[in-house]
C-alpha cells in the first residue's frame, strides 16, 4: 500500500491506482476513478514496475540472458480505467489476454473435480517423512467422525531422490546440499512390501477403494525436485539433464538476499533439456495415471525464471516448460488435474492456458506465529489478480491450532480449494463440520474472494485501524468474511515477516450490503431497493439493512461458514388476495412490534428452494411462515419474532438420486 511512486516494491507485476477526491481523473458523475497498470512480456522480455527515490514509476525489462539483447520496445505494458475496480481489472485482463494471444482467463478453463470437495495434504503432517503407512492412517483418522475426504495430495517424501556424488560436494561444510531426482518411480516407502512391483498404486488403491476417495494427487516439482534431475543416472540419462546455474534478477536478489547463498545457486539445478521437457513429464505423468493419480501438484514453478541463460531467456524457457506441462496433462489426466504452486511470475501466468488452480500465498506455516494474519490479506489481495486467470488455492491448514478458525473461515469463502494438513488424530471435527459435509463435498462459493471496494487501498496489516473484509458469491446470496490482519507484516529493512505494535488489540468498523460487490445480481426482484437480511456466523444474530420492505431471504445452512453456498434453487410465487394486519403499510418492519401478520386463510407466498446437505436452516422472513415442508412432508420449525429468523432442522443428506432437499416456505 502507498501514495507515492518510491512505494511500489521491485518486481511489481500488478499496480491498482485509486484517484483521491480532488484529482482531475475523477469520472463525470464523480465517482472515483482506478486505473490499472499491467507489464506484459514482449518477445522474450519480461516487464515489471518499481518505484524510485525520486517518486517515479520505472519499468524494468528482463530477459534473464546476456545473450538475448533488445533496444526497442512497443507492448511492455498495459493501462486501463474505470469506476468499478473488479470490472476494470477483469477488462483490462481481457484486453491483455487477446493482444498477447498466450493464455486464457478463468472462466475459460476446466476446473477438476477437487475443488468441490475437502481434501488432506501430507505435508505438514509428515514433510519428507510421509510413508504409505502415514498417508492410510490420515485418511482413516479424518474419515471417523463424519468429515471424509475425497482428495488426497500426497507431498513431498514419495520420490527416489540423491545427493550428487560425495567426491564432487565439496561444499558440504559450508551448505546444506540439495537433492536431486533419480528415478521416475517411487521410493521405497511406497513400495507393497510384499510385492515391490506393485509401486505407488498400492496406496492410491487403499485410498480409494478403503476410503472412498474420488480423486489422489501426487506432488512434484517443475523440474522434477528441487534440485532438478540428476545428470548421469542411467534411468535418467534419456532425459538430457544438465546443471545449470540461476541467474538472479536484481530485483529477486533484493527481495530475497539469501538467494545468493541457497544451495541450488552453489551447486546448480539438474535441468532436463527442455526439447526433451515433454517425454519427461509424460512417462512420469504416464506412469502415475496408470497407478490410478487423477493429478499433480507442480511445485517451484519460479525456479525456472533464474534458468534462461543460454537458451533464449526466461521467457522462452517457461514457455517450454508450461507447453509440455499442459500437453502432459491434458493427455494423463482428463479432468485436468493440476495445481500451479507458487510464487508465480507473469512468464509463467501469460503462458497458462490449461492449469486452472493457483496457489496464491506463501506457505502455511503452522509454527510460525507470525505468519496466519499475514497469509490471509496476502491471499485476498493476491487474488484480485491470480483470480482472474486461474482459481486461486488458499493453501492446506490445521484444523486443531489456535489459528484454526481464522484459517478455516477464510477457505470457505475463498471460492477455492478447501483442505487441511492435519496430523493423524489431531483434528478438530467441529471446526470441519463447518466446512464438510458428510459426503465430502464442500459448500464452495463461485468467485475468488477478494477484499472489499472499501478494503482495497487500506493496510489492514499495519496501520493498526483497518479490518480486512473478504466479499464472494453463491447462486443466491453473498457472503462477507471480517478478519482483524493487524499486528504483523513484511519488514522491508529485515526481510522477513515480523511482529510489531498496534494501537489497540480489538478494532471496530461496519459492513453494508454492498461491501457484497454483486449482491445485486442475486436478487430475484427486479425492482429490488437493497435491502439485505445480514445473518452473523459467530453470534447467530440476524439483522435487515436497511430493514425498509424486506418480506424474505434464505440464509442456508447456519452452522456452516458459507451458510448460503447449500441454496442451489430458490423460487418465489406469490399469492393475491391475502389481507394483512391492520396499519402495516408496506414499510417499516424492521421491529418486532411492527412484523406482518397474514390474517387470512390465502397463501400470500409460496417459497421453494433447493438445499444441498444437511443440518439447522435458517431464513429471514418478516412474517412467521404458515407451514415448512421438507420434500412432501412438514416439518417443526422456529421463529424469532424479534429478528425474523426461522430455523428448522434438515435431519439426513438428501436422497443418493436427488442431490438436493426440497425446502418450501408458506407465508
Amino acid at each position: 500500500m502507498g501514495d507515492k511512486g518510491s512505494d511500489i516494491p521491485v518486481e511489481t507485476q500488478f499496480l491498482l491506482l485509486e484517484t483521491k477526491a480532488e484529482s482531475h481523473l475523477e469520472s463525470d458523475n464523480n465517482e472515483i476513478v482506478y486505473t490499472v497498470i499491467l507489464p506484459l512480456i514482449e518477445g522474450p522480455f519480461k516487464a515489471c514496475l518499481q518505484g524510485n527515490d525520486k517518486d517515479e514509476v520505472e519499468l524494468c525489462l528482463e530477459s534473464g540472458d546476456s545473450e538475448t539483447i533488445g533496444s526497442a520496445f512497443s507492448h511492455l505494458v498495459y493501462i486501463s480505467a474505470g469506476t468499478d475496480p473488479f470490472e476494470t481489472i477483469h477488462e483490462a485482463m481481457k484486453a491483455v489476454k487477446l493482444h498477447l494471444g498466450t493464455f486464457r482467463l478463468r472462466h475459460e478453463k476446466n476446473l477438476p473435480g477437487i475443488v468441490d470437495y475437502f481434501g488432506w495434504c501430507t505435508w505438514d503432517a509428515f514433510y519428507r517423512e510421509v510413508t504409505q503407512e502415514g498417508v492410510d492412517a490420515g485418511l482413516q483418522s479424518l474419515s471417523a467422525s463424519g468429515t471424509p475426504p475425497k482428495f488426497v495430495i500426497i507431498d513431498d517424501g514419495w520420490q527416489t531422490v540423491g545427493f550428487d556424488d560425495d567426491k564432487k560436494r565439496e561444499l558440504q561444510d559450508t551448505h546444506v546440499p540439495r537433492l536431486r531426482l533419480t528415478g521416475i518411480k517411487e521410493n521405497s516407502k511406497f513400495q507393497n512390501k510384499s510385492d515391490p512391483t506393485v509401486g505407488i498404486k498400492h496406496i492410491v488403491n487403499i485410498a480409494k477403494e478403503k476410503y472412498g476417495l474420488k480423486y489422489v494427487y501426487i506432488w512434484h516439482t517443475i523440474t522434477g525436485y528441487w534440485a532438478g534431475v540428476r545428470p548421469g543416472m542411467k534411468e535418467m540419462e534419456e532425459y538430457g539433464s544438465f546443471i545449470q546455474y540461476p541467474k538472479l534478477s536484481k530485483g529477486v536478489v533484493e527481495n530475497e538476499p539469501g538467494w545468493k547463498n541457497d544451495a541450488i545457486a552453489v551447486e546448480g539445478l539438474g535441468l532436463v533439456n527442455p526439447k526433451k521437457v515433454y517425454k519427461f513429464y509424460n512417462d512420469l505423468h504416464s506412469y502415475l495415471a496408470s497407478a490410478g493419480v487423477d493429478g499433480v501438484k507442480v511445485d517451484e514453478q519460479c525456479i525456472l525464471e533464474t534458468l534462461g541463460a543460454g537458451m533464449g531467456g526466461r521467457v522462452e524457457l517457461t514457455r517450454q516448460f508450461h507447453q509440455a506441462l499442459d500437453a502432459s496433462v491434458s493427455k494423463n489426466f482428463p479432468d485436468n488435474g493440476c495445481i500451479a504452486c507458487m510464487s508465480h511470475n507473469i512468464d509463467s501466468l501469460y503462458c497458462s492456458k490449461q492449469t486452472a488452480i493457483v496457489r496464491a500465498s506463501d506457505d502455511f506455516f503452522p509454527r510460525n506465529p507470525v505468519s496466519h494474519t499475514i497469509h490471509i490479506a496476502a491471499v485476498s489481495y493476491n487474488s484480485l489478480f491470480l483470480g482472474e486467470i486461474m482459481l486461486p488455492d488458499w493453501d492446506m491448514f490445521h484444523s486443531l491450532h489456535p489459528a484454526a478458525e481464522y484459517h478455516g473461515s477464510a477457505r470457505a469463502i475463498s471460492g477455492g480449494t478447501v483442505y487441511v494438513s492435519d496430523a493423524p488424530g489431531k483434528h478438530n471435527f467441529d471446526l470441519l463440520k463447518k466446512l464438510v459435509l458428510p459426503d465430502g463435498s464442500i459448500l464452495r462459493a463461485q468467485l475468488p474472494g477478494r477484499p472489499t471496494k472499501d478494503c482495497l487501498f487500506s493496510d489492514p496489516a499495519r496501520d493498526g485501524v483497518s479490518l480486512l473484509k473478504i466479499w464472494n458469491m453463491n447462486k443466491y446470496t453473498g457472503v462477507l468474511g471480517v478478519y482483524n490482519c493487524q499486528g504483523a507484516a513484511w519488514n522491508s529493512v529485515e526481510r522477513k515477516n515480523t511482529f510489531h505494535q498496534t494501537k489497540s488489540e480489538a478494532i471496530t468498523g461496519y459492513f453494508r450490503g454492498c461491501d457484497v460487490h454483486l449482491i445485486s445480481e442475486v436478487a430475484l426482484d427486479s425492482n429490488w431497493n437493497g435491502d439485505c437480511a445480514v445473518y452473523s456466523h459467530c453470534s447467530g444474530d440476524l439483522v435487515t439493512l436497511p430493514s425498509n420492505v424486506a418480506i424474505f431471504a434464505p440464509l442456508g445452512l447456519i452452522d456452516m461458514f458459507n451458510s448460503g453456498g447449500a441454496i442451489e434453487g430458490l423460487k418465489y410465487e406469490v399469492k393475491t388476495g391475502a389481507q394483512l394486519s391492520d396499519g402495516y403499510e408496506g414499510e417499516g418492519n424492521g421491529t418486532a412490534e411492527e412484523r406482518l401478520e397474514n390474517l387470512s386463510i390465502e397463501l400470500v407466498t409460496l417459497v421453494s428452494m433447493k438445499v444441498k446437505g444437511f443440518g439447522r436452516f435458517g431464513a429471514y422472513s418478516s412474517a412467521k411462515p404458515r407451514k415448512c415442508k421438507v420434500g412432501l412432508s412438514e416439518v417443526e420449525f422456529a421463529y424469532e419474532l424479534a429478528s425474523g429468523l426461522v430455523t428448522m432442522n434438515l435431519h439426513d443428506m438428501p436422497p443418493e438420486d436427488q442431490k438436493v432437499h426440497t425446502v418450501d416456505i408458506e407465508l
